[in-house]
Protein backbone atom coordinates (compact mmCIF):
# COMPACT_ATOMS: atom_id res chain seq x y z
CA UNK A 1 0.00 0.00 0.00
CA UNK A 2 1.06 3.33 -0.93
CA UNK A 3 2.28 6.46 1.64
CA UNK A 4 0.01 8.61 0.02
CA UNK A 5 -3.50 5.57 0.76
CA UNK A 6 -1.89 4.82 4.00
CA UNK A 7 -1.16 9.25 5.09
CA UNK A 8 -4.93 9.64 3.84
CA UNK A 9 -6.52 6.87 5.84
CA UNK A 10 -5.36 8.08 8.96
CA UNK A 11 -6.25 12.05 8.26
CA UNK A 12 -10.07 10.82 7.07
CA UNK A 13 -9.68 9.10 10.95
CA UNK A 14 -8.15 12.58 12.04
CA UNK A 15 -10.81 14.60 11.33
CA UNK A 16 -13.58 12.41 12.62
CA UNK A 17 -12.02 12.55 16.01
CA UNK A 18 -11.71 16.57 15.51
CA UNK A 19 -15.17 16.62 14.71
CA UNK A 20 -16.06 14.36 18.00
CA UNK A 21 -14.02 17.19 19.81
CA UNK A 22 -15.75 19.99 18.48
CA UNK A 23 -18.91 18.05 19.06
CA UNK A 24 -17.98 17.46 22.73
CA UNK A 25 -16.81 21.30 23.36
CA UNK A 26 -20.04 22.38 21.70
CA UNK A 27 -22.17 20.10 24.12
CA UNK A 28 -23.54 18.28 21.05
CA UNK A 29 -21.47 14.82 22.51
CA UNK A 30 -22.50 15.31 26.25
CA UNK A 31 -20.65 13.12 28.88
CA UNK A 32 -23.52 11.04 29.27
CA UNK A 33 -24.40 10.81 25.60
CA UNK A 34 -20.73 9.56 24.76
CA UNK A 35 -20.81 6.46 27.60
CA UNK A 36 -24.04 5.41 25.51
CA UNK A 37 -22.20 5.30 22.96
CA UNK A 38 -19.11 3.54 23.90
CA UNK A 39 -21.70 0.85 25.50
CA UNK A 40 -23.17 1.06 21.96
CA UNK A 41 -19.66 0.40 19.99
CA UNK A 42 -18.56 -2.22 22.71
CA UNK A 43 -21.43 -4.50 23.01
CA UNK A 44 -23.50 -3.81 19.53
CA UNK A 45 -21.70 -2.47 16.93
CA UNK A 46 -18.01 -3.79 17.57
CA UNK A 47 -19.01 -7.30 17.60
CA UNK A 48 -21.13 -6.84 14.72
CA UNK A 49 -18.13 -5.70 12.83
CA UNK A 50 -15.96 -8.78 13.72
CA UNK A 51 -18.34 -11.19 13.14
CA UNK A 52 -18.78 -9.96 9.13
CA UNK A 53 -15.16 -9.69 9.00
CA UNK A 54 -15.14 -13.70 9.05
CA UNK A 55 -16.92 -13.95 6.02
CA UNK A 56 -14.33 -15.37 4.07
CA UNK A 57 -14.04 -18.24 1.82
CA UNK A 58 -12.38 -20.88 4.62
CA UNK A 59 -8.24 -20.96 4.13
CA UNK A 60 -5.79 -23.37 5.81
CA UNK A 61 -3.32 -19.99 5.27
CA UNK A 62 -5.86 -17.74 6.82
CA UNK A 63 -6.40 -20.24 9.77
CA UNK A 64 -2.29 -20.05 9.92
CA UNK A 65 -2.23 -17.03 9.88
CA UNK A 66 -4.16 -16.47 12.71
CA UNK A 67 -2.64 -18.51 14.87
CA UNK A 68 0.60 -16.41 14.47
CA UNK A 69 -1.41 -13.13 15.30
CA UNK A 70 -2.55 -15.15 18.18
CA UNK A 71 0.56 -16.50 19.53
CA UNK A 72 2.47 -13.11 18.84
CA UNK A 73 -0.69 -11.34 20.82
CA UNK A 74 -0.08 -13.81 23.99
CA UNK A 75 4.25 -12.91 23.32
CA UNK A 76 4.27 -8.93 23.26
CA UNK A 77 1.60 -9.08 26.59
CA UNK A 78 4.17 -11.82 28.47
CA UNK A 79 6.89 -9.68 27.22
CA UNK A 80 5.64 -6.83 28.23
CA UNK A 81 4.48 -8.14 31.58
CA UNK A 82 8.07 -8.24 32.12
CA UNK A 83 9.51 -5.31 31.39
CA UNK A 84 7.03 -3.63 33.17
CA UNK A 85 8.06 -5.78 36.54
CA UNK A 86 11.40 -4.68 35.92
CA UNK A 87 11.25 -0.36 34.93
CA UNK A 88 8.93 1.23 37.45
CA UNK A 89 10.10 0.42 40.59
CA UNK A 90 11.32 3.75 41.71
CA UNK A 91 7.43 4.29 41.86
CA UNK A 92 4.65 4.68 44.44
CA UNK A 93 2.97 1.61 44.23
CA UNK A 94 -0.41 3.17 43.29
CA UNK A 95 1.34 4.57 39.81
CA UNK A 96 3.56 1.79 39.36
CA UNK A 97 0.41 -0.39 39.04
CA UNK A 98 -0.48 2.14 36.65
CA UNK A 99 2.15 2.18 34.76
CA UNK A 100 2.35 -1.97 34.53
CA UNK A 101 -1.19 -1.77 33.56
CA UNK A 102 -0.55 1.28 30.40
CA UNK A 103 2.26 -0.99 29.22
CA UNK A 104 0.92 -4.11 28.71
CA UNK A 105 -2.28 -2.73 27.77
CA UNK A 106 -2.58 -1.09 24.39
CA UNK A 107 -6.02 0.28 22.89
CA UNK A 108 -6.48 -2.58 20.28
CA UNK A 109 -9.33 -3.09 20.06
CA UNK A 110 -11.46 0.32 20.46
CA UNK A 111 -8.90 2.33 18.40
CA UNK A 112 -6.64 -0.64 16.66
CA UNK A 113 -10.26 -1.84 14.69
CA UNK A 114 -11.07 1.31 12.96
CA UNK A 115 -7.41 2.01 11.82
CA UNK A 116 -6.83 -1.61 10.94
CA UNK A 117 -10.24 -1.68 8.74
CA UNK A 118 -8.49 1.63 6.96
CA UNK A 119 -6.02 0.37 6.00
CA UNK A 120 -6.28 -3.56 5.41
CA UNK A 121 -10.09 -3.53 4.70
CA UNK A 122 -12.42 -6.50 6.29
CA UNK A 123 -9.13 -9.01 6.73
CA UNK A 124 -8.12 -6.28 8.53
CA UNK A 125 -10.08 -6.37 11.34
CA UNK A 126 -10.58 -10.75 10.96
CA UNK A 127 -7.12 -10.51 12.19
CA UNK A 128 -7.29 -7.85 14.54
CA UNK A 129 -9.91 -9.28 16.57
CA UNK A 130 -7.53 -12.47 17.08
CA UNK A 131 -4.79 -10.17 18.22
CA UNK A 132 -7.70 -8.69 20.95
CA UNK A 133 -8.05 -12.25 22.17
CA UNK A 134 -4.73 -12.26 23.78
CA UNK A 135 -5.37 -8.78 25.13
CA UNK A 136 -8.57 -10.05 27.02
CA UNK A 137 -7.24 -13.89 27.91
CA UNK A 138 -4.28 -11.39 29.87
CA UNK A 139 -6.61 -8.08 30.81
CA UNK A 140 -9.18 -10.44 32.75
CA UNK A 141 -6.23 -12.41 34.73
CA UNK A 142 -3.18 -10.58 34.80
CA UNK A 143 -4.88 -7.09 34.52
CA UNK A 144 -6.76 -7.67 37.32
CA UNK A 145 -4.10 -9.28 39.72
CA UNK A 146 -2.32 -6.01 39.15
CA UNK A 147 -4.84 -4.18 41.29
CA UNK A 148 -5.69 -6.60 43.39
CA UNK A 149 -3.29 -9.24 43.89
CA UNK A 150 -5.33 -11.85 43.22
CA UNK A 151 -7.85 -13.41 40.51
CA UNK A 152 -11.45 -12.33 41.04
CA UNK A 153 -13.34 -14.91 39.98
CA UNK A 154 -16.14 -12.89 39.10
CA UNK A 155 -13.76 -10.80 36.44
CA UNK A 156 -13.09 -14.09 34.91
CA UNK A 157 -16.22 -14.87 33.86
CA UNK A 158 -16.42 -11.56 31.90
CA UNK A 159 -13.28 -13.07 29.69
CA UNK A 160 -16.05 -15.75 28.27
CA UNK A 161 -18.76 -13.04 29.06
CA UNK A 162 -16.93 -10.59 26.65
CA UNK A 163 -19.34 -9.54 23.60
CA UNK A 164 -15.86 -9.63 21.23
CA UNK A 165 -14.47 -13.08 22.28
CA UNK A 166 -18.56 -13.95 21.39
CA UNK A 167 -18.03 -12.55 18.09
CA UNK A 168 -14.49 -14.23 17.36
CA UNK A 169 -15.96 -17.68 18.33
CA UNK A 170 -18.89 -17.22 16.23
CA UNK A 171 -16.85 -15.73 13.31
CA UNK A 172 -14.28 -17.88 13.22
CA UNK A 173 -16.87 -21.27 13.53
CA UNK A 174 -18.72 -18.97 10.47
CA UNK A 175 -15.14 -19.24 8.78
CA UNK A 176 -13.74 -22.62 9.61
CA UNK A 177 -17.27 -24.44 8.44
CA UNK A 178 -17.59 -21.89 5.04
CA UNK A 179 -20.68 -20.73 7.11
CA UNK A 180 -22.78 -17.96 5.04
CA UNK A 181 -24.97 -15.46 6.74
CA UNK A 182 -28.13 -14.80 4.28
CA UNK A 183 -27.96 -11.36 2.25
CA UNK A 184 -30.14 -9.42 3.82
CA UNK A 185 -29.07 -10.55 7.46
CA UNK A 186 -25.28 -9.97 6.36
CA UNK A 187 -26.31 -6.26 4.65
CA UNK A 188 -27.24 -5.16 8.07
CA UNK A 189 -25.14 -6.41 10.76
CA UNK A 190 -22.27 -4.96 8.19
CA UNK A 191 -24.01 -1.49 7.76
CA UNK A 192 -24.42 -1.16 11.92
CA UNK A 193 -20.79 -2.44 12.72
CA UNK A 194 -19.29 -0.22 9.93
CA UNK A 195 -20.70 2.50 12.95
CA UNK A 196 -17.93 1.68 15.02
CA UNK A 197 -15.08 3.40 13.12
CA UNK A 198 -16.77 6.90 13.51
CA UNK A 199 -18.49 6.11 16.43
CA UNK A 200 -14.95 5.48 18.46
CA UNK A 201 -13.19 8.24 17.33
CA UNK A 202 -15.42 10.43 17.93
CA UNK A 203 -15.68 9.15 21.17
CA UNK A 204 -12.03 9.18 21.60
CA UNK A 205 -11.97 12.95 20.21
CA UNK A 206 -14.63 14.24 22.83
CA UNK A 207 -12.02 12.23 26.00
CA UNK A 208 -9.61 14.89 24.47
CA UNK A 209 -11.64 18.02 24.86
CA UNK A 210 -12.10 17.45 28.56
CA UNK A 211 -8.37 17.94 28.63
CA UNK A 212 -7.64 20.51 31.47
CA UNK A 213 -4.26 22.00 30.55
CA UNK A 214 -3.12 22.77 34.16
CA UNK A 215 -3.69 19.30 35.46
CA UNK A 216 -2.85 16.99 32.49
CA UNK A 217 0.84 17.58 31.82
CA UNK A 218 2.95 17.47 35.17
CA UNK A 219 5.54 14.76 36.19
CA UNK A 220 7.53 12.62 34.39
CA UNK A 221 6.09 9.58 35.26
CA UNK A 222 3.14 10.12 33.01
CA UNK A 223 5.70 10.79 29.92
CA UNK A 224 7.37 7.76 30.57
CA UNK A 225 4.49 5.06 30.84
CA UNK A 226 3.43 7.35 27.09
CA UNK A 227 6.73 6.62 25.88
CA UNK A 228 6.84 2.79 26.76
CA UNK A 229 3.40 2.72 25.24
CA UNK A 230 3.79 4.28 21.86
CA UNK A 231 7.08 3.84 21.31
CA UNK A 232 9.67 1.21 22.85
CA UNK A 233 6.80 -1.70 22.74
CA UNK A 234 5.87 -1.03 18.96
CA UNK A 235 9.32 -0.48 18.04
CA UNK A 236 10.65 -4.21 19.42
CA UNK A 237 7.25 -5.69 17.70
CA UNK A 238 8.22 -4.39 14.53
CA UNK A 239 11.59 -5.96 15.85
CA UNK A 240 10.05 -9.25 16.41
CA UNK A 241 7.80 -9.56 13.56
CA UNK A 242 10.83 -8.76 11.33
CA UNK A 243 13.49 -11.17 12.74
CA UNK A 244 9.80 -13.84 12.44
CA UNK A 245 9.82 -12.77 8.71
CA UNK A 246 5.99 -12.13 8.56
CA UNK A 247 4.37 -11.31 5.72
CA UNK A 248 3.70 -6.92 5.50
CA UNK A 249 0.11 -7.25 6.56
CA UNK A 250 0.54 -9.59 9.43
CA UNK A 251 3.45 -7.17 10.81
CA UNK A 252 1.48 -4.42 10.28
CA UNK A 253 -1.60 -5.91 12.42
CA UNK A 254 1.04 -6.83 15.18
CA UNK A 255 2.48 -3.88 15.26
CA UNK A 256 -0.12 -1.26 14.94
CA UNK A 257 -2.10 -3.18 17.63
CA UNK A 258 0.44 -2.86 20.23
CA UNK A 259 1.00 1.15 18.97
CA UNK A 260 -2.41 2.36 19.91
CA UNK A 261 -2.41 4.49 22.86
CA UNK A 262 -2.97 2.77 26.41
CA UNK A 263 -6.13 1.18 26.95
CA UNK A 264 -9.38 2.77 28.54
CA UNK A 265 -9.59 0.30 30.31
CA UNK A 266 -7.12 1.45 32.44
CA UNK A 267 -9.11 3.95 34.35
CA UNK A 268 -11.87 1.72 34.62
CA UNK A 269 -9.89 -0.93 36.53
CA UNK A 270 -7.61 1.68 38.46
CA UNK A 271 -11.29 3.33 39.58
CA UNK A 272 -13.06 -0.70 40.49
CA UNK A 273 -9.81 -1.66 42.05
CA UNK A 274 -9.02 1.66 44.08
CA UNK A 275 -5.91 3.17 41.89
CA UNK A 276 -4.99 5.96 40.91
CA UNK A 277 -7.69 6.68 38.29
CA UNK A 278 -6.85 10.57 38.14
CA UNK A 279 -2.89 9.10 36.86
CA UNK A 280 -4.62 6.45 34.64
CA UNK A 281 -6.88 8.97 32.91
CA UNK A 282 -3.90 11.59 32.70
CA UNK A 283 -2.15 8.95 30.46
CA UNK A 284 -4.90 7.92 28.44
CA UNK A 285 -5.51 11.53 27.62
CA UNK A 286 -1.52 12.19 26.42
CA UNK A 287 -0.84 8.92 24.98
CA UNK A 288 -4.21 9.34 22.91
CA UNK A 289 -3.01 13.11 21.99
CA UNK A 290 0.20 12.22 21.16
CA UNK A 291 -0.14 9.51 19.22
CA UNK A 292 -2.19 11.38 16.68
CA UNK A 293 1.95 11.64 15.48
CA UNK A 294 3.25 8.36 16.21
CA UNK A 295 0.66 6.25 15.01
CA UNK A 296 1.23 7.51 11.38
CA UNK A 297 5.37 6.84 11.98
CA UNK A 298 4.47 3.48 12.51
CA UNK A 299 2.05 2.88 10.06
CA UNK A 300 4.85 4.50 7.41
CA UNK A 301 7.25 2.08 8.80
CA UNK A 302 5.35 -1.24 8.35
CA UNK A 303 4.05 -0.22 5.20
CA UNK A 304 8.13 0.83 3.80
Amino acid sequence: MSSKIVINQVLTLFFILIIGFIARKKAVLTTSLAKGLTDLLLNVTAPLMIITSFQFEYSSEMLASAGKILAFSLFVHTFSLLIGMLIYNQYPENMRKVLLFTTIFSNCGFMGFPLLQSIYGKIGVFYGSIFVVGFNVFLWTIGVMIFTGNRDRATLKKLFLNPSLIAVLLGMTTFILSLKIPGPVYTALEVIGEMTTPLSMMIIGSILAEIKLKEIFPGFAVYYGTLMRLVIIPWLSLLATNLLRFTPMLRGICVLSTATPAATMTAIFAQKYNGDSSFASRIIIISTALSIITLPLFILLVNR
